[in-house]
């Protein structure tokens, strides 16, 4: 086989695994939790990142569930244009004691509510706590949440995985045993990884096409 074929078909198959990771990395997009100074029995800024997964419809509701075995004495919602922000407070089956506070009632759950658009289709936003102290002993804490869109649809991110297999709608979980960077900040965001994937992509199959060409030209040529 003519070496300019297998260069062409070489490139032409990485080409299309880059470009099939990187929409595999897109579609994977989920509703999850980070922080930039998560520490255990410390204070720490929650960041919820929201993505529309839609074509044709917005976010216009988020409602975040705090965990009731492991209550924060304080939470702190982030007040954004746009949205009118709730929390619910609920009492506590039995006393929890939170560093020198003990809590016998504690907030649960945090309702922000579109007063505008909401979140366009295929863009997203975050939502930001203030909350602790963030329990010791603990390696992660999930946050369950409700993401409803402009027609209705409710989608519960609440799953948790089992024997090792990736939950349909995993639960935002945030590991509290070391500080995580935010999602927004990070430079290998689902959305920037396939940009990154597919940009390479393409840049494979082009110098497959070029070396593949070369030699036909040469001949061409005598």
């Amino acid at each position: 086989m003519p070496k300019r074929f297998v260069l062409r078909a070489g490139a032409i198959v990485a080409a299309s695994a880059l470009v099939v990771i990187g929409a595999a990395g897109s579609a994977s997009a989920h509703v999850t939790v980070s922080s930039p100074d998560a520490k255990p029995g410390g204070y720490a800024k929650l960041v919820f990142r929201v993505p529309t997964e839609s074509d044709n419809t917005s976010t216009t509701k988020l409602v975040v569930s705090l965990p009731k075995d492991h209550p924060f004495a304080h939470v702190g919602a982030q007040v954004k244009d746009g949205w009118k922000v709730e929390k619910k407070e609920e009492k506590l089956p039995a006393e929890v004691k939170v560093g020198d506070v003990t809590l016998t009632k504690a907030i649960t759950t945090v309702t922000w509510t579109a007063t505008a658009a909401g979140i366009p289709p295929n863009d997203f936003d975050e939502f930001s706590l203030s909350v602790g102290k963030l329990p010791e002993g603990v390696d992660a804490l999930s946050f369950p949440a409700d993401q409803t869109y402009s027609d209705g649809e409710v989608v519960k991110w609440a799953d948790v995985a089992k024997d090792g297999a990736e939950a349909e709608h995993p639960a935002p979980t945030l590991k509290v045993a070391a500080a995580i960077t935010p999602v927004a900040a990070s430079t290998d965001s689902p959305d920037t990884v396939a940009r990154w994937l597919g940009g390479g992509g393409l840049l494979v199959g082009l110098l497959g096409l070029a070396f593949g060409l070369r030699p036909r030209r040469a001949v061409e040529k005598q």
